[in-house]
């Protein structure tokens, strides 16, 4: 239960950051505590004004304030399919954003809502450490649903820890250290995720670990140039998202697969936005025919 203090005691797994003019953070993994427990929390309990009030007091008062001022106090309540309604019934929402993607199935489609209630009657999260038959399952899907010759699954907690996972595999598969990363791409923001993406969204958090280069997305011969006998990887997402939908001529990833194999270094596609069907294909990459050495993928 490490991050969630307990009796009014803090034990040793609690991280606290203390910033100018706020006080210790919670640093936790666990969504919400109520005097020391875990509650049980339901959509609705609480008007509109309360929400609003208990966010900006204990999660996050900046968003509060921001999304007040651009009209956006919606808290959502009731949620289906591509709809969303304020929890106090006053707007309806077409949700395009979908969480980054995660709704690609929109909201709560039945087939999954009836498949998770299913699965709390016999299983819980399970223990990382052992073998376990979901996980052998899902990786013999996988296996079946991806490009080429991919054959092996990790799973991470999220997206970003997930590009953390191949950097460091492809690291430690080729000896080397370079990680060349494209201009305007978005991987996460953890560690090594956080070291390929721009620098607005990694200045304030210090200097970031050696060995990562950026070039610029499409340009195949900008590649050439930067790639050599130290890459261990190039990543980037078959179709930059945050970067504003970029779509690469269509020599640029055979040009790339080309590249990497004549350097010895891991092609690592990032589809965690563009994959599962979101392109009209399964993978974005398949509009070109390649295979990455790895695929990272997530959300929907």
């Amino acid at each position: 239960m490490g991050g969630l203090p307990l009796n009014g005691n803090a034990p040793p797994p609690v991280t606290f950051m203390t910033f100018p003019g706020c006080g210790g953070i919670l640093v936790s993994s666990l969504h919400a505590h109520h005097g020391g427990r875990v509650g049980t929390m339901f959509i609705g309990q609480q008007p509109k004004a309360a929400i609003l009030e208990d966010y900006a007091r204990y999660v996050n008062p900046g968003r509060v304030s921001v999304f007040k001022m651009v009209g956006l106090d919606f808290v959502p309540g009731r949620r289906e399919g591509v709809w969303l309604w304020d929890v106090d019934g006053s707007r309806k929402l077409l949700n395009c954003r979908c969480s980054g993607g995660v709704f690609n199935l929109g909201h709560r489609p039945p087939r999954v809502v009836q498949a998770l209630k299913a699965a709390l009657d016999e299983l819980d999260v399970g223990d990382h450490m052992l073998l376990d038959e979901m996980r052998a399952a899902l990786g013999k899907r996988l296996a079946a649903l991806t490009p080429g010759d991919i054959q092996y699954s990790t799973f991470s907690p999220g997206g970003a820890e997930a590009i953390d996972v191949a950097i460091k595999l492809a690291r430690a598969y080729t000896g080397r250290p370079g990680i060349i990363s494209v201009h305007k791409g978005y991987h996460g923001h953890t560690g090594f995720a956080l070291a390929t993406g721009e620098d607005s969204f990694r200045g304030k958090f210090g200097p970031m670990p050696p060995g990562f280069t950026k070039v610029p997305f499409g340009d195949a011969d900008a590649l050439a140039a930067a790639i050599n006998e130290q890459t261990a990887a190039v990543i980037m997402e078959t179709i930059p998202a945050t970067g504003g939908i970029l779509i690469p001529p269509d020599d640029y990833y055979p040009r790339v697969r080309q590249l990497c194999d004549q350097w010895g270094a891991q092609l690592i596609l990032d589809e965690v936005q563009a994959g599962l069907g979101r392109t009209g294909r399964m993978w974005a990459i398949d509009e070109w025919g390649v295979v990455p050495d790895i695929l990272v993928i997530g959300k929907g």
